[in-house]
């Protein structure tokens, strides 16, 4: 029906009409490692901490089928010794249909990761926990922003690069 409803809109000359769902949430890829076991149980615990976010998409069909994937990694040290390393790949299918060209690379960039990131950092969570070591409260992500400074520096290295041909002939 809803079809029925999106092509009459389009017959009639109308926008189709934006539509963003959530189908299914799961985890893609997991890893835990704790490469100076036991060792690092007896160092005073003043941890080291880094973590890299990751996101990417990609459309699974013609229907507005996306895959988004939120990758996090956690690097932990104590004493320059890796004390443990988690990757958590949190993924989504998404149906996101009537946003186009920017709008929709938005949507992909921010909406979607604002909703798997939690799954991650439990998933995060739990795994330290259940490796021995104290429980890892992430902070939350500001996707929309990060989307922004994304955009913002390619936007910069696009004025660069042609500023640079234009002064290299």
């Amino acid at each position: 029906m809803a079809d029925e409803q999106a092509q009459a809109a389009g017959a009639a000359g109308e926008p189709p009409r934006q539509q963003f769902t959530l189908q299914r949430i799961y985890t893609k890829d997991l890893s835990f490692e704790s490469p100076g076991t036991p060792e690092v149980f007896r160092k005073t615990w003043k941890p080291k901490v880094n973590v890299d976010l990751n996101t990417k998409s990609n459309r699974i069909d013609e229907d507005g089928n996306f895959e988004v994937v939120v990758t996090v990694t956690l690097t932990t040290k104590v004493e320059e010794e890796t004390a443990f390393l988690v990757e958590v790949q949190q993924a989504g299918i998404f149906t996101v249909r009537g946003f186009e060209g920017e709008t929709l690379r938005q949507v992909l960039a921010t909406a979607c990761p604002n909703v798997l990131f939690p799954y991650a950092r439990e998933t995060i969570d739990n795994l330290c926990v259940k490796g021995g070591f104290p429980p890892v409260m992430l902070a939350p992500v500001n996707f929309e922003a990060l989307y922004q400074q994304a955009l913002a520096n390619s936007q910069s290295e696009g004025q660069n690069g042609a500023a640079e041909a234009a002064t290299s002939h």
